[in-house]
């Protein structure tokens, strides 16, 4: 059995024990639709609901339905809109066309017909626009079936993760381009377009707002202004790009600087301590311990470079390293770039609470086999994070001030938990490009 239909069948057995936890018997998932700007006739870019193409690997078919029914073939009701106006959606090809019982519409109202009464014990998943917000379902978004369902979703098929796999290699692609483009002086908007030309892609076909960042604005953690003048001097970059391959996500990071040196050394102390918690990643492990681990390998960087007159222990136990190492360690990563289920503590929806000393951690689980998430350490000088320890003589200011024209460091791969410990998978695309 292939890959695709053995995720069909686990994506079929987790609904089924879902829908019974939660007292239904089918659900309806709504693909979406372009909501339309205010005051407007234009679009914004469409997003599908991620339910959907968990079951299929169709993204650009708004309008379309799945339903299915526990133990059910599913019916993938696809919308083509009877319109001169517009190009038809490009359905991909593969064998979800052959798991799947599949009608063609071209109007919402035959969904509701062809389900008639079966849509009384039906769920619905997806955001609702007229005339499906009136439709005579069980329930809308019910809370309970949707955390059973992330909590889930958390632990990955080999579809998912080879899906990933070649998303990842398209955005390495990107990023190397990008990576040339800056050491050949281009601007923050050459650079962004470097990135897209390479993977053949629209703005609106990556997961997120790309972050290209030149010099200083390297200490904006999601800047996404791409200045269309290059700078009179090119001292550092970092870039945070990702890449879509069958609906699912890559998520990376990279720094670079124009020069060997301080900022360069810099960046392979942060490089080094990724790996080292990487090599740390195994079954049963906490992610908030892979955190804090990784805040005491900050402490241990921003001693051995100078940014502190006082020793590693000292930096980590007064809670210096938040200020330059401000986010989480990661987090889910799959159809979703922030993928879900990283506070659930089970299905039946109980959460972890926020640690209060690391309120933007989003991953808080027991690190389990084929889960997969990012490691992304990062050092930067954000002086509204330094305005509290102002006049404070544990810091290096003189030293702090040289990173600042700098901006930041950050290193991010995506990894896949294996029986034993990790698989790079980010590392990996980039090694199958040499």
């Amino acid at each position: 059995m292939s890959y695709y239909l053995k995720h069909l069948q686990v994506v079929a057995e987790r609904f089924d024990e879902a829908l019974t936890s939660q007292g239904f018997d089918s659900v309806l998932i709504y693909a979406g639709q372009p909501r339309v700007a205010f005051l407007d006739d234009n679009a914004y870019p469409y997003r599908v609901n991620p339910f959907f193409k968990y079951w299929v690997p169709v993204t650009e078919s708004p309008k379309s339905f799945i339903f299915y029914r526990k133990g059910e073939k599913p019916r993938v009701f696809l919308f083509q809109a009877r319109d001169f106006w517009h190009a038809q959606p490009q359905l991909p090809p593969g064998e979800w066309k052959e798991a799947c019982d599949v009608t063609i519409i071209d109007n919402l109202a035959s969904v509701r017909s062809a389900l008639g009464k079966e849509l009384e014990n039906t769920a619905l998943l997806g955001e609702t626009f007229p005339p499906i917000d009136e439709w005579p379902v069980a329930a809308i978004n019910p809370q309970g079936l949707i955390d059973h369902l992330h909590f889930q979703r958390a632990v990955k098929t080999e579809w998912e993760i080879d899906n990933m796999r070649k998303a990842n290699v398209l955005a390495a692609r990107g990023h190397n381009a990008a990576r040339d483009a800056f050491f050949a002086g281009k601007s923050e908007l050459e650079i962004n377009q470097a990135y897209l030309q390479a993977m053949k892609f629209r703005e609106t076909q990556v997961p997120y707002n790309s972050i290209v960042a030149l010099n200083q604005h390297g200490a904006v953690l999601h800047y996404d202004v791409y200045d269309p003048e290059a700078p009179a001097e090119h001292r550092s970059f970092l870039i945070d790009a990702g890449a879509y391959y069958n609906g699912y996500c890559a998520d990376i990071t990279r720094s670079y600087a124009a020069k060997d040196g301080f900022y360069a050394e810099l960046i392979e102390a942060v490089d080094t301590a990724e790996q080292a918690i990487i090599a740390d990643v195994q079954p049963g492990v906490s992610y908030l311990d892979l955190h804090v681990s990784m805040h005491q390998k900050i402490a241990q960087i921003l001693a051995e470079f100078g940014f502190f007159k006082v020793d590693a222990n000292t930096i980590y136990e007064r809670g210096y390293t938040r200020a330059f190492f401000p986010h989480g360690l990661g987090h889910f990563i799959g159809l979703q770039v922030h993928d879900v289920g990283g506070f659930l503590k089970n299905a039946q929806g109980d959460a972890f609470e926020r640690n209060p000393q690391h309120p933007f951690l989003r991953l808080l689980r027991e690190v389990e086999e084929n889960q997969v998430f990012t490691i992304e350490p990062g050092i930067y000088v954000v002086d509204q994070l330094l305005e509290e320890f102002d006049g404070n003589e544990d810091f290096n200011w003189n030293r702090i001030a040289e990173l600042r024209p700098f901006g930041g460091v950050r290193i991010e791969d995506s990894v896949r938990v294996t029986a034993n410990g990790a698989e790079n998978i980010t590392r990996d695309a980039f090694t199958s490009l040499q």
